[in-house]
C-alpha cells in the first residue's frame, strides 16, 4: 500500500496547479457532516460505506489519493480498491488530522 505525507501531497498538489505534472484524483471518504468542516480544495466526497457501490466510477488507472479524518478508513478504501484492480492507490497518512496540522494550520480541525 502506498501511502503519501500531508506534506508531499502539498508538493504534489502544488506541481500539478504549476502545470508540472498531473494532479492526482482526491477521494475523501469521510462523512457529508466532517467534509463540510475541512476538506482539501477539490476533493471528490465519497464516504467509506458508499465505496462498495460507487468505487466504479472511478478510473482504475488514475493515481488517486484517499483521505480521511486520521488515515485509517482511508487505509481500509485504499485496500479496498488495490483489491479491486486498482493499481494508483496511495492513503494520506495520517488524514486530514496530519494536513491540518502539516499543511494549513488555519484549517478547522474537529
Amino acid at each position: 500500500m502506498k501511502q503519501l505525507t500531508a506534506a508531499q501531497l502539498k508538493e504534489w498538489l502544488d506541481a500539478a496547479q504549476a502545470g508540472q505534472r498531473p494532479a492526482p484524483v482526491l477521494i475523501d471518504v469521510r462523512e457529508p457532516w466532517e467534509f463540510d468542516v475541512v476538506r482539501i480544495p477539490g476533493a471528490k466526497l465519497m464516504p467509506m460505506r458508499s465505496i462498495p457501490a460507487r468505487y466504479l466510477e472511478l478510473r482504475r488507472d488514475a493515481e488517486t489519493v484517499v483521505i480521511c479524518h486520521h488515515g485509517a478508513r482511508s487505509y481500509q478504501v485504499a485496500m479496498f480498491l488495490e483489491h479491486q484492480g486498482f493499481q494508483n492507490v496511495i492513503n494520506l497518512y495520517g488524514g486530514m488530522a496530519a494536513w491540518s496540522r502539516d499543511v494549513d494550520p488555519a484549517a478547522p480541525t474537529y
